[in-house]
Protein backbone atom coordinates (compact mmCIF):
# COMPACT_ATOMS: atom_id res chain seq x y z
CA UNK A 1 0.00 0.00 0.00
CA UNK A 2 2.83 2.44 0.63
CA UNK A 3 4.33 4.76 -1.93
CA UNK A 4 7.97 5.64 -2.34
CA UNK A 5 8.50 9.35 -1.74
CA UNK A 6 11.54 9.28 -4.03
CA UNK A 7 9.28 8.21 -6.88
CA UNK A 8 7.36 11.49 -6.51
CA UNK A 9 4.02 9.94 -7.43
CA UNK A 10 2.20 13.17 -6.57
CA UNK A 11 4.81 15.67 -7.84
CA UNK A 12 5.26 17.11 -4.38
CA UNK A 13 8.51 18.80 -5.41
CA UNK A 14 6.51 20.94 -7.87
CA UNK A 15 4.11 22.22 -5.21
CA UNK A 16 4.33 25.83 -4.05
CA UNK A 17 4.29 24.64 -0.46
CA UNK A 18 4.47 28.07 1.17
CA UNK A 19 1.51 29.28 -0.88
CA UNK A 20 -0.51 26.14 -0.13
CA UNK A 21 0.08 26.39 3.62
CA UNK A 22 -0.81 30.08 3.53
CA UNK A 23 -3.97 29.22 1.58
CA UNK A 24 -5.16 26.85 4.30
CA UNK A 25 -3.88 28.98 7.20
CA UNK A 26 -1.42 26.38 8.47
CA UNK A 27 1.54 27.64 10.49
CA UNK A 28 2.44 24.49 12.42
CA UNK A 29 5.58 22.34 12.24
CA UNK A 30 6.39 20.90 8.84
CA UNK A 31 7.13 17.39 10.07
CA UNK A 32 5.43 14.12 9.03
CA UNK A 33 3.68 13.25 12.30
CA UNK A 34 0.12 12.23 13.14
CA UNK A 35 -0.42 15.56 14.89
CA UNK A 36 0.70 17.47 11.80
CA UNK A 37 -1.51 15.30 9.59
CA UNK A 38 -4.54 16.12 11.71
CA UNK A 39 -3.79 19.82 11.68
CA UNK A 40 -3.28 19.79 7.92
CA UNK A 41 -6.55 17.95 7.32
CA UNK A 42 -8.52 20.34 9.50
CA UNK A 43 -6.96 23.37 7.85
CA UNK A 44 -7.57 22.04 4.34
CA UNK A 45 -11.17 20.92 4.85
CA UNK A 46 -12.20 24.19 6.50
CA UNK A 47 -10.37 26.49 4.08
CA UNK A 48 -10.89 25.21 0.53
CA UNK A 49 -14.53 24.81 -0.51
CA UNK A 50 -16.10 22.24 -2.79
CA UNK A 51 -17.51 23.36 -6.16
CA UNK A 52 -18.18 22.15 -9.69
CA UNK A 53 -18.46 25.38 -11.70
CA UNK A 54 -16.29 24.04 -14.54
CA UNK A 55 -18.45 20.94 -15.00
CA UNK A 56 -21.69 22.93 -15.02
CA UNK A 57 -20.26 25.21 -17.70
CA UNK A 58 -19.11 22.24 -19.78
CA UNK A 59 -15.45 23.27 -19.61
CA UNK A 60 -12.43 20.98 -19.59
CA UNK A 61 -11.00 20.59 -16.10
CA UNK A 62 -7.36 19.47 -15.96
CA UNK A 63 -6.41 17.84 -12.66
CA UNK A 64 -2.63 17.82 -12.98
CA UNK A 65 -0.91 19.42 -9.99
CA UNK A 66 0.10 22.61 -11.81
CA UNK A 67 -3.48 23.29 -12.91
CA UNK A 68 -4.97 22.37 -9.54
CA UNK A 69 -2.67 24.56 -7.49
CA UNK A 70 -3.22 27.46 -9.90
CA UNK A 71 -6.98 27.24 -9.31
CA UNK A 72 -7.26 26.21 -5.67
CA UNK A 73 -4.19 27.95 -4.26
CA UNK A 74 -3.27 30.96 -6.36
CA UNK A 75 -6.79 31.82 -7.57
CA UNK A 76 -8.30 30.75 -4.21
CA UNK A 77 -11.07 28.74 -5.83
CA UNK A 78 -12.64 25.46 -4.73
CA UNK A 79 -12.89 22.10 -6.42
CA UNK A 80 -14.25 18.59 -6.19
CA UNK A 81 -12.61 15.56 -4.63
CA UNK A 82 -10.01 14.82 -7.32
CA UNK A 83 -8.68 18.38 -7.18
CA UNK A 84 -8.60 18.39 -3.39
CA UNK A 85 -6.78 15.08 -3.14
CA UNK A 86 -4.21 15.84 -5.87
CA UNK A 87 -3.30 19.00 -3.92
CA UNK A 88 -3.39 17.42 -0.46
CA UNK A 89 -1.38 14.39 -1.59
CA UNK A 90 1.30 16.60 -3.14
CA UNK A 91 1.61 18.51 0.13
CA UNK A 92 1.86 15.31 2.17
CA UNK A 93 4.45 13.88 -0.18
CA UNK A 94 6.49 17.09 -0.05
CA UNK A 95 6.41 17.00 3.77
CA UNK A 96 7.66 13.41 3.87
CA UNK A 97 4.46 11.47 4.61
CA UNK A 98 3.99 7.88 3.40
CA UNK A 99 0.66 7.94 1.57
CA UNK A 100 -1.38 5.98 -0.91
CA UNK A 101 -4.23 7.24 -3.07
CA UNK A 102 -7.45 5.22 -3.21
CA UNK A 103 -10.91 5.68 -4.70
CA UNK A 104 -14.35 4.95 -3.31
CA UNK A 105 -17.97 4.81 -4.39
CA UNK A 106 -20.26 7.50 -2.98
CA UNK A 107 -23.41 5.71 -1.87
CA UNK A 108 -25.16 8.00 0.65
CA UNK A 109 -27.14 4.96 1.73
CA UNK A 110 -28.34 4.01 -1.77
CA UNK A 111 -28.36 0.24 -2.49
CA UNK A 112 -27.37 0.62 -6.18
CA UNK A 113 -23.81 0.24 -7.42
CA UNK A 114 -22.26 3.65 -8.05
CA UNK A 115 -19.04 4.40 -9.97
CA UNK A 116 -15.74 4.62 -8.11
CA UNK A 117 -15.35 8.37 -8.41
CA UNK A 118 -14.39 9.56 -4.93
CA UNK A 119 -10.72 10.15 -4.10
CA UNK A 120 -9.12 9.72 -0.67
CA UNK A 121 -5.70 8.93 0.77
CA UNK A 122 -4.37 6.46 3.32
CA UNK A 123 -1.37 7.51 5.43
CA UNK A 124 1.07 5.38 7.41
CA UNK A 125 3.93 6.16 9.79
CA UNK A 126 7.20 4.33 10.46
CA UNK A 127 7.14 1.92 13.42
CA UNK A 128 3.34 2.27 13.73
CA UNK A 129 1.12 -0.61 12.55
CA UNK A 130 -1.87 1.66 12.13
CA UNK A 131 -3.07 3.34 8.92
CA UNK A 132 -5.16 6.49 8.70
CA UNK A 133 -7.87 7.43 6.21
CA UNK A 134 -7.99 11.08 5.14
CA UNK A 135 -11.11 12.22 3.28
CA UNK A 136 -10.49 15.87 2.41
CA UNK A 137 -12.61 16.17 -0.73
CA UNK A 138 -16.12 15.13 0.30
CA UNK A 139 -17.15 18.67 1.18
CA UNK A 140 -18.40 17.88 4.69
CA UNK A 141 -15.35 16.76 6.62
CA UNK A 142 -14.17 15.01 8.62
CA UNK A 143 -11.63 17.47 9.91
CA UNK A 144 -9.38 14.71 11.23
CA UNK A 145 -8.00 11.37 10.02
CA UNK A 146 -9.81 8.21 11.09
CA UNK A 147 -7.90 5.04 11.90
CA UNK A 148 -8.33 2.43 9.20
CA UNK A 149 -9.67 -0.28 11.49
CA UNK A 150 -12.93 -2.19 11.67
CA UNK A 151 -15.23 -0.41 14.11
CA UNK A 152 -13.02 2.67 14.39
CA UNK A 153 -14.91 5.81 15.39
CA UNK A 154 -14.13 9.49 15.22
CA UNK A 155 -15.78 12.56 16.70
CA UNK A 156 -14.53 15.82 15.25
CA UNK A 157 -16.15 19.23 15.78
CA UNK A 158 -19.24 17.42 17.07
CA UNK A 159 -19.66 15.27 13.95
CA UNK A 160 -19.44 11.48 14.33
CA UNK A 161 -17.96 8.98 11.87
CA UNK A 162 -17.17 5.28 11.87
CA UNK A 163 -15.61 2.60 9.67
CA UNK A 164 -16.87 -0.93 9.08
CA UNK A 165 -15.01 -3.70 7.27
CA UNK A 166 -16.98 -6.19 5.18
CA UNK A 167 -15.42 -9.42 3.85
CA UNK A 168 -15.45 -9.69 0.06
CA UNK A 169 -14.69 -12.46 -2.45
CA UNK A 170 -11.42 -10.87 -3.61
CA UNK A 171 -10.72 -8.07 -1.14
CA UNK A 172 -12.56 -6.61 1.82
CA UNK A 173 -14.82 -3.61 1.36
CA UNK A 174 -14.71 -0.71 3.81
CA UNK A 175 -17.71 1.48 4.64
CA UNK A 176 -17.24 5.05 5.88
CA UNK A 177 -20.35 6.15 7.77
CA UNK A 178 -21.55 9.35 9.34
CA UNK A 179 -24.13 9.98 12.06
CA UNK A 180 -26.99 12.23 11.03
CA UNK A 181 -30.47 13.22 12.16
CA UNK A 182 -31.82 9.73 11.37
CA UNK A 183 -28.88 7.79 12.76
CA UNK A 184 -25.94 6.27 10.91
CA UNK A 185 -25.79 6.42 7.13
CA UNK A 186 -23.14 5.26 4.70
CA UNK A 187 -21.19 7.97 2.89
CA UNK A 188 -18.99 5.84 0.70
CA UNK A 189 -17.43 2.42 0.31
CA UNK A 190 -13.92 1.59 -0.85
CA UNK A 191 -11.34 -1.15 -1.26
CA UNK A 192 -7.64 -0.83 -0.61
CA UNK A 193 -6.34 -0.73 -4.14
CA UNK A 194 -3.61 1.80 -4.92
CA UNK A 195 -4.58 4.61 -7.27
CA UNK A 196 -2.36 7.04 -9.17
CA UNK A 197 -2.90 10.55 -10.57
CA UNK A 198 -3.74 9.04 -13.96
CA UNK A 199 -6.61 7.12 -12.33
CA UNK A 200 -7.93 10.35 -10.90
CA UNK A 201 -7.80 11.96 -14.33
CA UNK A 202 -10.02 9.17 -15.66
CA UNK A 203 -12.49 9.55 -12.78
CA UNK A 204 -12.53 13.33 -13.10
CA UNK A 205 -13.28 13.09 -16.81
CA UNK A 206 -16.32 10.93 -16.06
CA UNK A 207 -17.82 13.09 -13.30
CA UNK A 208 -17.06 16.29 -15.20
CA UNK A 209 -18.40 15.32 -18.62
CA UNK A 210 -20.69 12.27 -18.55
CA UNK A 211 -24.34 13.24 -19.16
CA UNK A 212 -25.48 11.02 -16.27
CA UNK A 213 -23.15 12.69 -13.80
CA UNK A 214 -25.05 15.03 -11.47
CA UNK A 215 -22.08 17.40 -11.56
CA UNK A 216 -22.80 18.44 -15.14
CA UNK A 217 -26.50 18.97 -14.46
CA UNK A 218 -26.49 21.58 -11.71
CA UNK A 219 -24.32 23.62 -9.40
CA UNK A 220 -22.94 22.04 -6.24
CA UNK A 221 -21.00 23.98 -3.65
CA UNK A 222 -20.06 23.11 -0.09
CA UNK A 223 -18.21 24.84 2.68
CA UNK A 224 -17.33 23.10 5.91
CA UNK A 225 -16.36 25.31 8.83
CA UNK A 226 -16.25 22.57 11.44
CA UNK A 227 -19.33 23.68 13.41
CA UNK A 228 -21.40 24.13 10.23
CA UNK A 229 -21.75 22.45 6.85
CA UNK A 230 -23.12 24.72 4.11
CA UNK A 231 -24.41 22.95 1.01
CA UNK A 232 -25.74 24.48 -2.22
CA UNK A 233 -27.57 22.09 -4.57
CA UNK A 234 -28.79 24.05 -7.57
CA UNK A 235 -30.66 26.87 -5.86
CA UNK A 236 -31.33 25.02 -2.59
CA UNK A 237 -29.11 26.18 0.27
CA UNK A 238 -28.91 23.94 3.32
CA UNK A 239 -27.01 24.51 6.54
CA UNK A 240 -26.36 21.39 8.62
CA UNK A 241 -25.08 21.24 12.20
CA UNK A 242 -23.82 18.25 14.22
CA UNK A 243 -26.99 18.13 16.33
CA UNK A 244 -28.92 16.94 13.27
CA UNK A 245 -30.65 20.24 12.56
CA UNK A 246 -30.87 21.36 8.91
CA UNK A 247 -32.05 24.78 7.80
CA UNK A 248 -33.12 24.96 4.14
CA UNK A 249 -33.72 27.99 1.94
CA UNK A 250 -34.46 28.51 -1.74
CA UNK A 251 -32.23 31.08 -3.40
CA UNK A 252 -33.08 33.17 -6.43
CA UNK A 253 -30.54 32.71 -9.23
CA UNK A 254 -29.70 36.41 -9.10
CA UNK A 255 -28.63 35.98 -5.45
CA UNK A 256 -26.14 33.20 -6.15
CA UNK A 257 -23.12 35.45 -6.59
CA UNK A 258 -23.54 37.08 -3.20
CA UNK A 259 -24.30 33.80 -1.47
CA UNK A 260 -21.30 32.03 -3.00
CA UNK A 261 -18.95 34.88 -2.06
CA UNK A 262 -20.21 35.53 1.46
CA UNK A 263 -21.10 32.04 2.67
CA UNK A 264 -19.05 29.68 0.50
CA UNK A 265 -15.93 31.85 0.07
CA UNK A 266 -16.22 31.49 -3.72
CA UNK A 267 -15.92 34.60 -5.84
CA UNK A 268 -16.75 33.96 -9.51
CA UNK A 269 -15.68 36.24 -12.33
CA UNK A 270 -18.30 37.93 -14.45
CA UNK A 271 -18.51 35.30 -17.17
CA UNK A 272 -18.64 32.44 -14.69
CA UNK A 273 -21.36 34.05 -12.62
CA UNK A 274 -23.44 34.96 -15.65
CA UNK A 275 -23.25 31.36 -16.91
CA UNK A 276 -24.18 29.91 -13.52
CA UNK A 277 -27.10 32.31 -13.06
CA UNK A 278 -28.39 31.54 -16.55
CA UNK A 279 -28.01 27.79 -16.00
CA UNK A 280 -29.78 27.93 -12.61
CA UNK A 281 -32.59 30.09 -13.93
CA UNK A 282 -33.23 27.59 -16.73
CA UNK A 283 -33.80 24.81 -14.18
CA UNK A 284 -33.14 21.10 -14.64
CA UNK A 285 -32.45 19.93 -18.17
Amino acid sequence: MSTNAAASVWQGEELDLDAYLERIGFDGPRVPTLDTLGRLQRAHTTSIPFENVHAVRGLHLPVDLASVQERLVHRRRGGYCFEHVVLFAAALERLGFDLTGITGRVTLGAPKVTPATHAMVVVRFPDDPRSWLCDVGFGSGPTAPIELADGATLEADGWRYRLQRRPGPLTDTWSLQQHGADGWFERNIFVLVQQYPVDYRVGSHYVGTHPRSPFVARLFAQRFTGPEHHQLDGTTWRTHTPDGITVEKEVEPAQLGTLLAETFDLTLDGDELAAIVQHSAAGPA
